[in-house]
């Protein structure tokens, strides 16, 4: 199979979008993906088809059928199966060259710099409630200068936030330092949809648990995350278009129709910001 694929051939189409030494150039790119679940592993895919040539990849969990609703590796099949396997293998039939390493343990504090070795961009898909090590991910992003996309699947929308060396850090933004776990949690939300669109069609608030740590899901969220995702590391890596970095984020609500772009200068900070919190609070909590 393998000496029957042409990378050039394999993505043609995607040229008259990107020129052809543009296409050779994201084959030698290198891009890190914490998580293989619902966005992470579509991001994967999406991405290899785009013609990224190197990856690395992590994730300790296995595929289960609440998984079904909107993770791209998850079918009868694959129940039971370790994502970092499954994703692997549905990137490399798309693309047999692939460089791609896997971290089957998932990320923590001891192969994060690993992780981090030559990589030219982190894409985030991490678990939501997987709070601290996401911060030590973006810390550890920072130190490096490796610009970082994060696409929050929201309701049946995606928000966008890039932290890049030139940017705001994610925990200026965040400004989750010496806050309980659940308001770190409160936090993030709210930082990732300052607009918060997905509330006002959210049918059943108990399904937001943020102490057994599970919320509701949709796989139009995941797709259209995999969508900016790919088009902002597209003009972070060839260095072309307008890349909205925090404090500036979007948010587009394919529910709503509406499409927003957002500024809180001091992040969380933000008196608006303050204000949102302690609404969302009162109804989470």
């Amino acid at each position: 199979m393998a000496n029957n694929f042409n990378y050039k051939n394999a993505f043609s189409r995607n040229l008259g979008w990107v020129t052809e030494e543009e296409q050779s150039s994201l084959q030698n790119k290198r891009i890190a993906i914490a998580g293989m679940g619902g966005v992470g592993g579509t991001h994967l895919l999406t991405l290899t088809r785009l013609g990224i040539g190197r990856f690395n990849i992590s994730d300790m969990d296995i595929f289960e059928q609440p998984n079904f609703n909107r993770q791209a590796g998850a079918n009868m099949s694959s129940v039971g199966r370790p994502k970092v396997d499954v994703m692997a293998e549905m990137a490399l039939d798309i693309n047999p060259e692939l460089k791609l390493n896997r971290f089957p343990d998932g990320i923590n504090s001891d192969n994060l710099n690993q992780f981090l070795t030559d990589v030219d961009l982190y894409v985030d898909g991490l678990d939501f409630f997987a709070v601290e090590i996401r911060r030590k991910m973006f810390a550890a992003c920072l130190k490096k200068g490796i610009p970082t996309i994060t696409a929050a699947p929201l309701g049946m929308g995606t928000a966008l936030l890039c932290f890049t060396p030139d940017s705001m850090s994610f925990e200026d933004y965040f400004q989750m330092e010496g806050q309980t776990e659940n308001e770190q949690l409160l936090r993030f939300l709210v930082g990732l949809s300052p607009a918060m669109q997905q509330m006002g069609y959210l049918v059943d608030d108990s399904r937001v648990d943020f102490h057994a740590q599970k919320g509701p899901s949709t796989p139009m969220a995941c797709e259209l995350c995999a969508g900016i995702t790919a088009t902002n590391a597209l003009k972070i890596l060839l260095n072309r278009g307008d890349v909205i970095k925090a404090p500036y984020g979007l948010h587009f609500d394919a529910y709503k129709n509406k499409l927003k772009k957002t500024w809180r200068p001091g992040g969380n900070n933000n008196l608006l910001q303050k204000l949102i919190l302690s609404i969302v609070r009162r109804r989470v909590n």
